[in-house]
């Protein structure tokens, strides 16, 4: 799963050319449980690295998701809206949030690679 990078509030972004997808680690969705509803963000929406993007709620609590970088949003994951529980089955993959122009490209460099984020998990349990 290389291309992928994480932040330390367990959003991931999968990066291909100048456009990234992002969505939440499947240690986020452990911990929030069933997810029941998401709030996505609009097209062409700008936000800045660490903003609010999007919301995720479960049965237990209702959580922000950051954008990992800055960038315009491109593409929602509508799929979301009917079946919101595919972020609790394909985190990684068909439980994408929302995809972004990326905005500047050296904003990457501040995120974790995998081994990083498992590191950092591991340091939470």
């Amino acid at each position: 799963m290389s291309g992928v990078k994480f932040t330390s509030e367990h959003e991931w972004i999968r990066i291909d050319g100048e456009i990234g997808t992002v969505g939440i680690t499947d240690y986020a969705q452990e911990q929030l449980g069933d997810i029941v509803y998401v709030e996505l963000p609009e097209l062409g929406k700008t936000v800045a690295m660490r903003d609010e993007a999007a919301v995720v709620e479960s049965v237990k609590a209702a959580s922000e998701v950051y954008a990992p970088v800055s960038g315009e949003v491109t593409e929602a994951n509508e799929a979301l809206a009917e079946k919101p529980d595919l972020v609790n089955q394909s985190p990684m993959d068909e439980g994408w949030f929302f995809r972004l122009r990326v905005g500047d490209a050296a904003e990457l460099d501040e995120l974790m690679d995998e081994a990083a984020y498992k590191a950092f998990v591991a340091g939470l349990e």
